[in-house]
């Protein structure tokens, strides 16, 4: 399968590991995946960033199939090499509702990385809270106000982006406090994000 990957094929884009990962969900080809979990281990830099994003393309497709590797994912977040630490987390975004009790034993990991991690690395992390949240009530109690938290102090330019991912943990319970914390927020936002706020809570609102 390695032989497949872009960078193995002279190729500078990533439709190769797109279609690799497809073949893979397609087959359901759980010793295919392990020998990219493998190859994602080597020294080479490029097969092991084309490698994760096979895997985490499989985890949007098919989480199931990658759910047994989240320790390894969990792994990379303490990399040197931003593309896998960005590349673990989105991966991991895949399959917080699969494996989340595996993922929340090492929630200081996520937590960490989360904080001092890059764009998609913070957006990913976001997806990754907000399903822990949704699968567990002991979970939500812990992690919904670190999003709540990072909802207002996060740049306004992000609070739309990171308000909608956030929204799948949004229930009866808390939607009120989740509004409230948009609302605060309301007057730093430029026109485009004070519209997608507003879909937003319209949306929620109905779960009050």
């Amino acid at each position: 399968m390695i032989e497949k990957l872009a960078c193995r094929l002279g190729r500078n884009d990533e439709t190769p590991n797109i279609e690799l990962a497809e073949l893979l969900c397609q087959s359901e080809d759980t010793g295919g995946i392990r020998g990219i979990v493998e190859g994602r281990k080597g020294k080479d830099k490029a097969i092991a960033s084309d490698c994760i994003k096979v895997l985490y393309e499989i985890g949007e497709r098919k989480p199931h199939l990658i759910s047994a590797y989240a320790d390894d994912f969990l792994s990379l977040l303490f990399s040197r090499n931003n593309r896998l630490v960005w590349g673990g987390m989105t991966a991991l975004a895949a399959i917080a509702e699969t494996a989340p009790d595996v993922i929340y034993k090492k929630i200081d990991r996520v937590l960490s990385a989360f904080d001092a991690g890059s764009a998609i690395t913070v957006d990913n992390g976001i997806t990754v809270l907000s399903k822990l949240c949704k699968t567990n009530k002991a979970y939500e109690s812990h992690l919904f106000p670190v999003l709540l938290e990072h909802l207002r102090k996060c740049r306004p330019s992000e609070i739309a982006r990171h308000a909608e991912r956030m929204a799948v943990c949004v229930n009866q319970d808390n939607v009120k406090e989740f509004i409230d914390v948009l609302d605060a927020r309301k007057d730093y936002l430029a026109k485009p994000q004070s519209e997608r706020i507003r879909k937003l809570e319209n949306k929620l609102s109905k779960q009050k």
